[in-house]
């Protein structure tokens, strides 16, 4: 990550969060660690958003230590393999990348932080996370919980103090480089949409992964990737509301469903769009007019002061008249609703995708969100979503995506 993510933007941010935080405890915040994928080759490394957030640092295992007087980055123990192969760490660089001016290789690094640990009650740091999420399905990185045994091996009476909400909600807030960097990647994505899926387009893809292979290959030529594992799907599939899997056929007929997101120095779009390859029938019409109608509903509601709680409930009212115009549903209740439409409207867009926030504050300037309602009816074979990036602003908001045609045909 390079351009005006530079030194200051990184010891900004680390002088908000230490402003945030009005403790004297010291702050250690860990890098992501480098998982097996098999035999001795690793997954792409991803780094910890917030760490990154803080240091612009692309290195598995290092750490961030924030004193009140002085910070520093311990490095990981490296090998001589690893070096031979991977090349030699060069600390000036993370120095210039970071602005932090002492950055200590692992043994030194760790000398100077556990003769502090030792001599203090509290360290403030991001919490470890279970090892697996039952809600995902998904084992989470080791790296945090390393980190607290580490300091709690020194110290087994030290409390760690819980900063994730703190850095969230610096986070949330944009500023002006990473809105850039978020209209860059809607660009990106917006382009991908309106090249591939005209109606021309879409007749000659018979397969999910032939589509998402142009879109690919539109973003490496401008240096990007997916934010996310791309969503197009089309028919039933287009129910499934994450439908990775892209071995999938097109079906004539069917309504191609597009949820895809250009990453952009690490900042991602997220887009949703129906696209029909031929004329649409008056059913899908319908459905997509219906989501069409809520997502105005809803982006009228955006503005700062707004819970995100009260405002899906808003929503979830409204998108009850549309389904049972639609004779969807007959009786308007949340369970009725939830059956059609299963997923909240909004999450916040950053970093991740599904960006850090709070969603029992009220929205502010700053914070850009997702709307994306949707229909979904898996015994008809049509499923609808339409998601545009959104910006609170001081009187209200402002569409990212708006530039991109949100109807059936293009």
């Amino acid at each position: 990550m390079e351009g005006d993510f530079n030194a200051e933007f990184f010891r900004a941010n680390r002088a908000r969060l230490r402003e945030l935080f009005t403790g004297r405890a010291p702050i250690v915040i860990t890098g992501s660690s480098q998982v097996q994928q098999s035999a001795d080759t690793a997954y792409p490394f991803t780094q910890d958003k917030n760490f990154w957030y803080l240091t612009g640092i692309d290195v598995a295992d290092a750490v961030l230590v924030m004193e009140p007087e002085k910070e520093y980055i311990i490095l990981p123990p490296r090998s001589s393999v690893q070096d031979t192969f991977d090349g030699a760490f060069d600390a000036s660089v993370f120095e210039e990348i970071s602005g932090v001016r002492s950055v200590h290789d692992s043994e030194a690094g760790w000398k100077i932080l556990d003769a502090r640990l030792k001599k203090v009650k509290h360290v403030a740091t991001l919490s470890p996370l279970p090892a697996y999420l039952d809600v995902y399905g998904m084992f989470t990185n080791p790296a945090r919980r390393v980190l607290a045994r580490r300091m709690r091996s020194v110290n087994p009476e030290l409390e760690l103090l819980d900063i994730r909400d703190h850095v969230a909600r610096l986070r949330s807030i944009k500023q002006p480089v990473e809105l850039e960097a978020i209209q860059s990647a809607i660009m990106l994505t917006a382009k991908a949409i309106e090249k591939y899926t005209t109606a021309k387009k879409l007749e000659v893809y018979r397969f999910a992964y032939e589509l998402e292979a142009d879109i690919r290959q539109l973003f490496a030529k401008s240096g990007s990737d997916h934010a996310f594992s791309p969503i197009i799907s089309s028919g039933k599939q287009s129910c499934v509301l994450h439908s990775v899997d892209l071995k999938h056929s097109l079906g004539e007929g069917e309504l191609v469903q597009l949820d895809i997101g250009a990453s952009f120095h690490g900042y991602a779009a997220d887009i949703s769009r129906a696209r029909a390859s031929g004329e649409p029938s008056k059913r899908q019409q319908a459905i997509h007019a219906a989501v069409l109608e809520v997502q105005s509903y809803a982006l009228g509601l955006l503005k700062p002061g707004v819970l995100l709680r009260d405002y899906e409930q808003k929503v979830e009212q409204f998108m009850g008249e549309k389904l049972r115009e639609l004779l969807l549903i007959k009786t308007i209740s949340s369970e009725a609703v939830r059956e059609y439409f299963p997923h909240a409207t909004s999450h916040f867009l950053g970093l991740d995708t599904h960006d850090v926030g709070d969603y029992d504050r009220p929205l502010e300037p700053g914070m850009v969100i997702t709307c994306e309602p949707g229909i979904y009816v898996p015994a008809e074979g049509i499923g609808v979503r339409i998601e545009d990036d959104i910006l609170i602003t001081a009187t209200g908001n402002e569409n990212l995506s708006s530039s991109l045609t949100r109807d059936l045909l293009q």
